[in-house]
């Protein structure tokens, strides 16, 4: 009879875990349609019930390597069936095949290799079955022959009907063997199917399996007869000693076994007296053959008729008789395991274990492994409890922010970004992150992102995502909202990985003992415990023992482990992801937290800030929250003493009870491994990832164990009055307990940052570092750079990988066994710390320098390289001093040396730029303390390949190999821009030059400090440094070296706008201002004039800050030339911009103007410099003054006459090219039609400008470039052009009088400005700006300078215009104005006489005659006083002479019968007012005569 086993969940140990398959949730599916000719089906040969579960399964290719073939059959798509390949030597795959089928499908797969179609590619034969009465045999290729969206193959799939048998029944059970279908009915009849053997259309292809078939053949011999079977539940095949034999299950409780090929019935055995009572068999599991027992076992899964939740299972013992007709005993042996409630989604069978996969929730799951030999049960922890424990999902949301306000209270800035990190990376760590759960979440919190741009996120984006969701969630405002969110987030990602990852079947490797479990979206295997991890999960009393001397009870080390489970209870796994991150962050020590975290245990709850909570949670729930929270604390407080009293009493002393924990300690150390046993070898595949997964998982388990230990000492020393520790116990915890539990905590955080972090893809620089990840001719670098930055392709996937021993080679081969995998961890482990040097006898970090970081840099890991250093570093810094361990000079170098060089990396590739320069510092720092190792020299060259430090340093002073180091790290920061380092580095590299004998280097020293300073020079100024630079300077003792830095000072200063270092006298530049003077001069030749800083202008802050005056101004000058220059070359393309001219005259005016005001400070004897039209700059000569030829002609480069070899600039001549510039400059503000500069002279040029209207700049020409006589001439001539312009047409008669404007005109400026009219705006818009306004004024002006100038204006006028009237204001210069004299018509040379003479010329009778009688009638109406000066001697006189030409000539007019009646009548008035003159002057002179005394006539 069946004996029954309990398989209580609570009193099962644990006996594994479960481990991933990193990249198993990330696969992308190529959709094919299989071809079906098949008609639609009335009626499914299939119970509905059939597709109503998710399934999946593996099939094994025994091959070399083996092949894995997992196929998955969803329920939400019962007509798609998923397949994928995995090999143990490659990774694991990216793609895999879903086969759409017409027809919803069986769950049921059944996969071999085709041997006849395998060549040079494998194929696969699949045979699956449709409910409409149809199976299917397709050949699989490789999913990259397969294009996504196709039609799978027609040659390659052959379907047939299995309908003609549909009388049989439903189709109840399905199973299949290479070349054979095997189909379970509801008549009880098995139906075979020679499916890829036979063709269907042959006889023999299906043929069956009935209880008549074989009944009609005993009657043969016998003579009873027995009644058929039941329907078929479930069916199998297995290989017993060479035969295909099929087990059945029936309704009616029988297990038939059946010979596949003599088709005959080997067992039939009613399982009615072994199974409880009404329960109802489901399913069959058959196990492999017990070989050394000669025994099968076989499993059966029931359930209850009454309660369908109720399983059970039993298993079957039967003993095989190979010699004997009869295969199988008729009197099994069995026992019951019942599952209570629940359902059993798989059951695996080896040849002594079962494994059960049971649900025992709606979300929740167990994996139960029974022995059927000693019949005791375990589990294994699945993914569900380990990724929630990682998410902080086992505890209340309240608690966790409980114990986060405690722990970050003092952190205050950094608190935010600290907790950031701890859930980052949590979440992003294989086993735990998932693409599409992550993708989903998003979508949860509105954050759209299509397919490619999620893929195409890296690492760091990925990051940046989350933060920027939690952070519009607002959990920057506070810490404990950002708690929140954070957990809530970790909830709904939690949530989706659960509905992406439901268990489907197991998997079972039976030869190699592996098995593992697939889930809806992963893959993944069970690996056994460490026996350390057996006492964190919670060991029985054997392992306790097996733990523990025979000095210590085994109830001692329990006690311990209640006391840390306690502890590890009231906190959770806060404390265990704060503790980690501190040793990883450098933001607080982890002293601090465990300070932080014993100071919570023993107060409790106390928040900082409850107003944030009261907003979380709403005022009444955080009361009951907090009610809560006080209560579990006093609860805790009340246990942990009670536990610990217990442990005392145990221990009967504190002393026996610290021996109990060291030992515990002792077996949390890592194993320290014989290095000639480890033999590393390259590669990657399934194998290795799967084993860096369980190196992450035993280290994290390890290190939370210490963690627990080193909390509980602490805890212990706190509490230390209450619980009788003496002070022998607290020095012994202080000095020897929390340095061991420190070292191992540190040890494993190594293990597990290694085995956790994903790499990232180095960035691609320059185009060297570009070719060469090209990695030609080496496809195993270039696949593992490609490999770079995938999450799950962690740090650890990067170092050589341990063998197997004995030269098996099974790491390739199939997936590893449970022992082997355990092994081999051990090993990985132990290479990794420790290294692989059987020689090595260095400190327990020596595998991290020799072998760990070393390939990390070579990889481009320097982050993860220098938080690792960073972790080693900041341990050894802190250790207390008596308990340092004497770590050796040469380990302690080349850490600082690697550190250095990663920081160094993570510096140049920082954005922020405070923490680039905090990484620079500290990359400086490393480096120096590096180099004054005595053991530098020979430990740094080991690290040649992944530093570029080559020199040895063999036969040298450590002077003289500091200097090489320092000159290394030099370039080396100089190759990265960045200046301060390599500044440092040079000036060590200066300090330790001055050190050394000249014999001692390879080349001159001075050489070598003039290299050093030209470093040094060069850092400087990169670092806008100016003064340091100078220095650096003048210090430099190499000549060449000195004038290069200096050429490229003043460069750099031009450059970047600085020049105002140069000018403003903080740089004395002592002996170097010449060097100065014409490098910048150089520079400014060759610049051009639009670019900024002017260095002309340069020139002349430089000279003037010296007080250099002359030369201040020579400079402006050439700058002057240079702009005529571009001027010409720009006015000599057309067209050209009149803007771009006048800014250059402008630019022009202002440089002359300069060089006056420099020469004006400086004695008038020495106001010049030298300059000659062919040199590049002026010369200053200050002892002779050359001979100025032709000055005027080069100066306004005016078409010059001659051309002299040296000219002399002075006050003079800069006056007179100022006054032409000047000129030039106004003209180009007008739309001139003229060239500005060519051939012209200068009178062309005076006429160019009084054409333009410049009027007073032509005047100004004319002053500044004539004297004397040809001043006047040039003046007359100005007049001329100006008195032309007045008279535009000389066709026309202008009117005097015909509208506002010409009367104006013709009107004084006296007698405008006094006018009255109303239109007084008119003549304010008319004043000085039109022709008229300008001669007058002009006139008035520059008369004084040649009297004559109003004739050549009256005479230009009459002459142009025969018929203009002259305006009166120019009638009155000729008549003396106001204040002309009545007695004639004398005066200056433009008189009245002048005029009258000027209208006789010119045929203006009229106007002559009018003048004449206008004078005459003034005399002869002189004023009383005026008389007496009349009568004087030759006071009058009037033009007798042109009177009479006046007369002449109206007669002639008159006798040509041209205006006779006007001549007429000018004669008559003219004859009548001389005839009356005449008799005035006559009386005149006789009254002068009567008026002279008597002797004197």
């Amino acid at each position: 009879m069946a004996s029954s086993t309990s398989t209580s969940a609570a009193a099962k140990p644990v006996a594994g875990v479960e481990v991933s398959i990193p990249g198993s949730d990330k696969l992308d599916w190529i959709s094919l349609t299989v071809p079906s000719s098949s008609p639609p089906s009335p009626s499914p040969l299939s119970s509905h019930t059939v597709g109503s579960r998710d399934l999946a399964g593996c099939h094994i290719i025994k091959d070399d390597p083996q092949s894995y073939i997992v196929w998955r059959f969803h329920k939400s798509i019962p007509n798609a069936l998923e397949l994928f390949d995995v090999s143990p030597s490659k990774e694991f795959p990216s793609s895999g095949l879903r086969l759409v089928f017409k027809d919803a499908l069986y769950p049921f797969a059944f996969l071999y290799k085709n041997e006849v179609k395998s060549g040079s590619t494998t194929t696969y034969s699949l045979v699956t079955v449709a409910v409409s009465g149809f199976a299917y045999l397709c050949d699989i290729h490789s999913p990259s022959s397969y294009s996504p969206g196709s039609t799978f193959p027609a040659n390659d799939t052959l379907e047939i009907s299995i309908r003609s048998n549909a009388s049989l029944g439903e189709i109840t059970a399905v199973t299949a063997t290479p070349g054979c279908l095997v189909i379970g009915r509801q008549d009880g009849s098995i139906s075979c199917y020679q499916l890829g053997k036979i063709d269907p259309n042959s006889p023999g292809f299906s043929y069956e399996l009935r209880d008549d078939a074989v009944i009609g053949r005993i009657l043969r011999n016998f003579v009873s007869r027995v009644r058929g079977a039941g329907a078929v539940k479930d069916i199998a095949i297995s290989d017993v000693h060479g035969r295909k034999l099929i087990f059945s299950i029936h309704e009616d409780n029988a297990l038939h076994v059946w010979d596949l090929l003599n088709r005959m019935r080997l067992l039939c055995l009613n399982l009615t007296p072994y199974q409880p009572q009404g329960a109802n068999l489901s399913r069959l599991c058959v196990g492999s053959i017990d070989m050394d027992k000669d025994l099968i076992h076989i499993a059966i899964l029931y359930h209850s008729a009454s309660e369908q939740e109720r399983n059970g299972i039993t298993v079957y013992s039967f003993d095989l008789n190979t010699e004997e007709k009869m295969l199988f005993s008729h009197e099994p042996s069995s026992f019951d395991v019942p599952l209570g409630e629940g359902k059993a989604i798989d059951i695996k069978m080896s040849s002594s274990k079962l494994w059960i996969l049971k649900q025992v929730g709606s979300i929740s799951y167990e994996l139960i492994d029974l022995d059927c030999d000693t019949e005791s049960s375990s589990v294994y922890k699945l993914q569900e409890e380990t990724v929630g424990e990682q998410l902080f999902q086992d505890s209340d949301d309240a608690d966790l922010i409980w114990t986060s306000d405690a722990l970050c209270s003092f952190l205050k800035d950094e608190a935010l970004n600290f907790l950031s990190s701890i859930f980052l990376r949590r979440l992003i760590q294989p086993g735990v992150y998932q693409s599409l759960a992550l993708r989903e979440t998003f979508l949860d919190y509105k954050k759209f992102l299509s397919e490619s741009q999620f893929q195409s996120l890296s690492l760091t984006g990925i990051r940046k995502e989350i933060v920027g969701i939690i952070e519009r969630e607002g959990a920057n405002k506070n810490l404990n909202l950002s708690v929140y969110n954070w957990r809530k987030f970790c909830s709904q990602f939690f949530q989706h990985w659960r509905e992406n990852n439901l268990p489907y079947g197991l998997l079972l490797d039976s030869n190699s003992g592996a098995f593992g479990l697939i889930r809806k979206g992963s893959l993944s295997l069970f690996r056994p415990l460490e026996s350390a991890e057996q006492l964190a999960f919670g060991s029985s009393e054997s392992v306790v023992s097996h733990l523990s001397d025979t000095s210590i009870e085994p109830q001692v080390l329990v006690e311990v482990l209640a006391c840390i489970k306690s502890i590890s209870h009231h906190l959770g796994w806060v404390g265990h992801a704060f503790y980690q991150e501190s040793l990883i962050s450098s933001i607080v020590s982890s002293e601090d937290i465990i300070s932080q975290l014993v100071k919570f245990l023993e107060a409790g709850f106390g928040p900082s800030s409850p107003a944030s909570l009261v907003t979380i949670f709403g005022s009444d729930a955080y009361l009951a929250k907090r009610q809560s929270a006080q209560k579990n604390q006093r609860k805790f407080m009340v246990e942990i003493l009670l536990s610990l009293h217990n442990l005392r009493s145990s221990a009967t002393s504190w002393g026996a009870a610290l021996v109990a924990v060291e030992r515990y300690l002792q077996c949390l150390r890592p194993q320290k491994l014989n290095a000639r046993n480890i033999e590393l070898k390259s590669g990657y595949g399934l194998n290795y990832s799967v084993m860096v997964q369980v190196m992450s998982q035993v280290a994290r388990k390890m290190f939370e164990s210490a963690f627990n230990i080193h909390l509980f000492l602490a805890y212990l020393v706190n509490i230390s009055g209450q619980v009788s520790l003496t002070q022998a116990d607290v020095a012994k915890i202080k000095l020897h307990l929390f340095p061991l539990v420190e070292e191992i905590l540190v040890q494993w955080a190594l293990v597990l940052y290694a085995g956790a972090t994903p790499t990232t893809r180095p960035p691609l620089e320059d185009f060297s570092s570009q070719l060469s990840s090209l990695q030609i001719g080496d496809a195993d670098k270039f696949s593992l750079r490609k490999r770079l930055g995938y999450i799950y392709f962690t740090q650890a996937c990067l170092l050589d990988f341990p063998s197997l021993d004995g030269g098996r080679d099974s790491l390739s081969s199939s997936i590893l066994n449970l022992t082997d995998l355990i092994d081999l961890t051990r090993k990985f482990i132990s290479s990794i710390l420790w290294g692989t040097d059987s020689e090595c006898t260095a400190s327990i970090f020596s595998g991290l320098i020799t072998h760990l970081t070393p390939n990390l840099v070579r990889h481009g890991q320097y982050e993860a390289a220098e938080n690792l250093l960073g972790i080693v570093d900041t341990y050894s810094r802190n250790k207390r001093a008596s308990q340092r361990e004497q770590v050796s000079d040469s380990e302690w170098c080349a850490r600082l040396h690697l550190r250095g060089f990663c920081l160094l990396m993570l510096a140049n590739a920082e954005l922020d730029s405070g923490l680039k320069d905090q990484k620079t510092h500290e990359s400086i720092r490393c480096f120096f303390r590096a180099a004054s190792g005595q053991e530098a020299p020979q430990i740094l060259q080991n690290f040649s390949s992944e530093t570029g430090f080559h020199h040895t340093g063999e036969g040298e002073s450590v002077a003289v190999w500091r200097v090489h180091y320092y000159q290394w790290a030099m370039h080396l920061f100089e190759q990265y821009s960045i200046s301060e380092g390599a500044c440092r580095f040079a000036l060590a590299a200066l300090e330790q030059v001055d050190t050394i004998a000249e014999d001692e280097f390879s080349e001159p020293m001075s050489t070598v400090r003039g290299r050093l300073w030209a470093n040094v020079f060069k850092c400087s100024l990169d670092l806008k440094r100016y003064g340091d630079a100078y220095s650096a300077i003048i210090s430099n003792p190499d000549q060449d070296n000195k004038f290069i830095c200096l050429r490229r000072f003043v460069i750099v200063l031009c450059e970047i706008g600085a020049t105002k270092i140069l000018c403003d006298g903080e740089i004395p530049f002592v002996g170097l201002v010449n060097r100065v003077e014409k490098e910048l001069f150089s520079k400014a030749e060759r610049a051009d004039l639009s670019s900024k800083p002017n260095l002309y202008k340069v020139l002349y802050a430089f000279e003037a800050q010296r007080n250099n005056w002359r030369k201040a101004a020579a400079f402006m000058y050439r700058y002057s030339v240079r702009i005529k220059k571009e001027l010409d070359l720009q006015m000599g393309e057309a067209p050209y911009s009149n803007s771009r001219i006048s800014s250059a005259f402008q630019d022009r005016l202002h440089a002359l103007s300069s060089a006056i005001n420099a020469l004006q400070l400086v004695d008038r004897a020495h106001a010049w410099f030298d300059v000659s039209p062919n040199e590049a700059c002026a010369r200053v000569s200050p002892l002779k003054k050359p001979r100025n030829g032709c000055a005027e002609n080069y100066i306004s480069d005016l078409k010059p006459e001659q051309q002299g070899t040296q000219y002399c600039v002075d006050l003079d001549a800069l006056e007179k090219e100022i006054v032409i510039t000047s000129a030039q400059y106004m003209l180009s503000l007008r739309d001139s039609k003229f060239k500005l500069s060519g051939s012209q002279t200068l009178s062309n040029f005076v006429d160019v400008l009084i054409h333009e209207n410049l009027h007073e700049a032509a005047f100004n020409v004319i002053l500044k470039f004539w004297k004397g006589s040809a001043m006047e001439r040039e003046l007359e001539s100005a007049f001329v052009s100006m008195a032309q312009n007045c008279c535009p047409g000389t066709t026309r008669k202008e009117s005097s009088r015909s509208n506002v404007r010409s009367a104006l005109l013709l009107l004084s400026a006296e007698d405008r400005m006094d006018d009255s009219m109303e239109d007084s705006p008119v003549a304010f818009q008319f004043k000085g700006s039109g022709q008229w306004e300008a001669l007058e004024y002009h006139l008035e002006n520059y008369r004084k300078l040649h009297p004559r100038l109003p004739v050549v204006v009256a005479e230009t006028l009459l002459h142009t215009d025969p018929y203009i009237e002259l305006p009166l204001w120019l009638v009155h210069i000729f008549k003396g104005g106001r204040n002309a004299k009545s007695w004639g018509m004398t005066g200056q040379e433009s008189d009245a006489a002048t005029l009258f003479r000027l209208y006789i010329n010119y045929g203006r009778y009229t106007e002559a005659t009018n003048l004449l009688l206008e004078y005459l009638e003034s005399y002869a109406l002189s004023r009383p006083g005026d008389v007496i000066n009349r009568k004087r001697m030759s006071a009058v006189w009037f033009p007798y002479t042109a009177v009479q030409q006046l007369w002449c000539d109206l007669e002639e007019m008159q006798s040509a019968g041209h205006g006779v009646e006007q001549c007429s009548q000018l004669k008559k008035l003219l004859s009548q007012s001389l005839v009356a003159h005449l008799k005035q002057i006559k009386l005149d002179s006789e009254d002068v005569l009567s008026s002279r005394p008597r002797q004197e006539m």
